[in-house]
């Protein structure tokens, strides 16, 4: 997919599984800027972290061609957007492990 794919748009007021897909749209988008941005907050991340799943449940019934690519490179954007979150909180977790045991020296 090039780095200029828009919409498709016979999938603008199509609802599939009961998610909205413009707004599945945007929302992957909104938050995989905001995981670019810093950590995210709790309601945030759980909304992010639930994106995969959807995904999953709605490409199958996509049948697009340029739809099916476009929403599976958005799934995956979400995906990479959940393991950068994943990550940073392992680096959180290990940063308060080496504070707390220097705090004991």
């Amino acid at each position: 997919m090039s780095s200029k794919t828009s919409f498709p748009p016979g999938m603008r007021g199509l609802d599939i599984d009961g998610q909205d897909m413009v707004l599945l749209d945007a929302d992957a988008y909104g938050y995989a800027s905001g995981v670019l941005k810093g950590p995210l907050d709790g309601r945030r991340r759980a909304g992010l972290t639930a994106l995969p799943a959807v995904f999953e449940a709605v490409l199958p019934a996509v049948h697009d061609t340029y739809a099916a690519e476009y929403f599976t490179h958005v799934a995956e954007m979400a995906v990479l957007a959940v393991e950068i979150e994943t990550l940073r909180d392992r680096q959180r977790g290990g940063a308060a492990t080496i504070q707390s045991t220097a705090r004991q020296l």
